[in-house]
């Protein structure tokens, strides 16, 4: 026989609900405890799983659709099922909505006996299913004085189809439980009350009626519940040995076959989620040991590392602050995009070789970089550009910054007129100008004046990266280190030496085009160092 099953009413404060996705379509089957949908709540959104099985006939909602509460969700039934009678007659009135009529909502019958103070919240039993009349506290993974967040895992709930986690969608302490573990009581009777700490409730806890009825259990035994009741930190099983997992986890477990008790959880106080179950992998089996062995050995005692949260604050020096101002201005005044090239280095290399063999000469490959840039400027005016609000400035001067790590941050000295330097003269100044910063005896002159910047990390064995810019500058280049590869050459593969520049530029004052013709010679000029030395 066809079951109705109507949009649930999925927190305290729920009127109506979206779908936000089916995950089970007309014509599939349905078992008990399948995910049947996502469903967008006021506070979040929440897997919804079926308490029968059989086939979905029907969808009474579509995916982003709304609708309130007791409408119309779905059929499920026997394939092939005619379910047009249900379809004409609504379905929407369910046995739910009139309990939601003979029960007057928490916040109403708090308002009949007490003002409720500020920043205080009702929490009231949910209805979790869409049949659900009443439900019992299995067990609460929150005290009173606990401090609860939104999204917190409050109480295992068990309905009259199955016993499901219900969490918070507000934040506070937890100020009283109106419902102790192992009691019943109706849905919207008062459960729970939040607020914040010290806040005197005491006139709200008569003013919704509980009707709970203690479910037969011995005294002691309901002792040893309160007791069991604080939740284990960084365990997937919860005190009465259920495994604390959510619906999702559980249905994609069981179509892997993972045993969810090999698996580690990492949502709130240990529950597995989605993400556990799929990055899963488990442990490699040893040669097979003897039935008896194996029956007799206990279960892997999870690893709960221990230790203290420690911090410690260093005074911030007026050089971090100057960069943190300069790069934090640049990077949320200026537009920056990143454009990429690869250099064959292969002929930088040998000329290098050959330029360093000559006596009291030492050129690097930064040097050779800045020489490169700076010749590349002169034939890209577009790039030796400053950015201001009425008009952009084109430095017809051309004078590179070179970056510079110090122990305290980053220093930029300037290298004026870069393009009529030869490349000795351009190492010979760079080693100097690299000597004073680290020393401290840079002056505020050689720091200024700068119209494009280098920076760059090869040294360090880093390959690729990006960098901010040094404003006023409208573009400043990153040099990667060279690496071996293999590259085709002459149509053969052959091992090749390669280096990634970045070049960032500002958008204000460089467009796209402009950039890459920038970087096109310059990769020019590193692959034919020859043309350097005219």
């Amino acid at each position: 026989m066809a079951t109705v099953i109507n949009m649930p009413r999925l927190s305290d404060t729920m009127e109506e609900g979206t779908v936000a996705s089916w995950l089970k379509q007309v014509g599939d089957k349905v078992a008990e405890g399948d995910i049947l949908a996502e469903i967008e709540t006021d506070k979040a959104t929440m897997e919804f799983e079926s308490f029968y099985e059989g086939t979905l006939l029907h969808i009474g909602i579509a995916e982003g659709e709304t609708a309130p509460v007791d409408q119309l969700l779905c059929i499920i039934g026997n394939e092939g099922e005619d379910v047009s009678e249900l379809l004409t007659g609504g379905g929407s009135a369910s046995a739910t909505g009139e309990v939601a009529e003979e029960a007057p909502k928490a916040e109403e019958a708090v308002a009949q006996t007490a003002e409720v103070p500020a920043g205080v919240e009702i929490i009231t039993m949910p209805r979790l299913s869409d049949t659900m009349e009443e439900g019992t506290v299995a067990s609460w993974l929150k005290q009173v004085g606990d401090q609860v967040a939104e999204g917190d895992i409050l109480a295992e709930i068990e309905t009259d189809k199955a016993t499901m986690e219900f969490e918070s969608f507000y934040e506070g302490t937890l100020l009283h439980v109106g419902v102790q573990e192992g009691e019943t009581a109706p849905v919207e009777s008062l459960l729970a009350i939040i607020g914040p700490a010290g806040t005197d409730v005491s006139a709200l806890k008569g003013g919704v009626p509980t009707k709970a009825t203690v479910v037969d259990a011995p005294a002691a035994k309901k002792e040893e519940l309160k007791e069991a009741s604080a939740p284990v930190v960084n365990t997937n099983t919860t005190n009465n040995g259920r495994i604390f997992a959510s619906p999702l986890a559980k249905k994609i477990a069981s179509d892997k076959g993972i045993d969810l008790g090999s698996v580690v959880g990492t949502g709130e106080n240990g529950r597995i989620i989605k993400k556990d179950v799929e990055n899963f992998t488990a442990a490699p089996k040893a040669a097979a040991p003897v039935a008896e062995e194996k029956a007799s050995t206990p279960a892997a005692q999870l690893y709960t590392p221990v230790g203290e949260q420690i911090f410690e604050e260093t005074k911030n020096s007026q050089m971090r602050k100057a960069i943190a101002k300069s790069l934090g201005k640049s990077k949320f005044t200026a537009p920056h995009y990143y454009l990429s090239i690869e250099v064959d280095m292969d002929n930088a290399i040998a000329s290098r070789k050959q330029i360093n063999a000559l006596p009291d000469t030492k050129v690097s490959f930064n040097d050779m970089v800045v020489k490169a840039s700076a010749m590349a400027l002169r034939k890209h005016p577009q790039i030796n550009t400053q950015w201001q609000d009425d008009v952009t400035r084109y430095a017809k001067h051309i004078s590179i910054g070179v970056a510079v790590a110090v122990e305290d941050g980053l220093v930029v000295p300037v290298l004026p007129f870069t393009d009529q330097m030869t490349l000795t003269q351009i190492g010979g100044n760079v080693r100097s100008l690299a000597g004073k910063a680290k020393n401290k005896k840079l002056t505020p002159g050689e720091m200024s004046g700068s119209t494009f910047t280098v920076s760059n990390l090869g040294m360090f064995g880093i390959t690729s990266f990006t960098s901010i810019i040094n404003q006023p500058n409208s573009a400043i280049l990153s040099v990667g280190a060279i690496v071996q590869k293999p590259v085709v050459k002459n149509g053969e593969i052959v091992v090749g030496n390669t280096m990634t520049l970045n070049l960032a530029c500002d958008h204000r004052t460089v467009d796209g085009a402009a950039g890459a013709s920038f970087l096109q010679t310059l990769k020019t000029y590193l692959e034919n160092p020859v043309t350097m030395l005219a």
